[in-house]
């Protein structure tokens, strides 16, 4: 385990663009998510109309959300997206994440929305100007990454988790052979 943890440590952070990517990907996948969680609660409470119970349902969405992610984060540190994209969510010091750090970086990371929607709403936007505020919120989010040295986005600074690229498997295979000559080498020495 010491060994696994020293290695996270100094793998190389994902590029931003990898990582907002991944996020689109992740959105879709959550989709699936989102519609058999809302089929649940129209089921359970008779819900026959969108509008009925519409803060309880989404407190629910919520709620299902931060479940799927904690239980990806917490058993693997990674969600379908992750392993797709070679993204792994790790602990500050490369070990393993805690339940704490986990619900504390899901709600921080809704900060990608809730500012721009607060102003959406304050203002009382409609159609392109609110797509345009929400999506330069979310930029502005993203960007805060530049201003960190590990270019870690402010949610995982905060929740002390970082996010790191692991090696693709031909990268691992070639290390694996590298070993092999290294170890063969050795032995021959001695």
């Amino acid at each position: 385990m010491n060994s696994e943890v020293s290695q996270l440590h100094f793998l190389p952070t994902p590029s931003i663009r990898r990582r907002l990517v991944c996020m689109v990907y992740e959105s879709f996948l959550l989709f699936g998510v989102i519609f058999v969680g809302a089929f649940l609660f129209d089921k359970l409470t008779d819900s026959r109309h969108a509008l009925h119970l519409r803060h309880a349902r989404m407190a629910w969405l919520f709620f299902l959300i931060g479940l799927y992610f904690a239980y990806c984060w917490l058993n693997s540190g990674q969600t379908l997206a992750m392993k797709t994209w070679r993204i792994r969510l790790v602990a500050q010091n490369g070990g393993k994440l805690t339940a704490q750090q986990v619900i504390l970086r899901y709600v921080l990371s809704w900060m990608w929305f809730i500012p721009a929607l607060a102003l959406d709403a304050i203002f009382g936007l409609k159609l392109w100007p609110s797509i345009a505020v929400i999506s330069l919120g979310f930029l502005v989010w993203a960007s805060l990454a530049w201003l960190d040295s590990g270019r870690q986005f402010l949610h995982d600074k905060l929740a002390k988790t970082r996010l790191v690229l692991l090696p693709s498997p031909a990268q691992i295979a070639k290390n694996k052979k590298q070993d092999e000559v290294a170890d063969k080498s050795a032995a021959t020495d001695s």
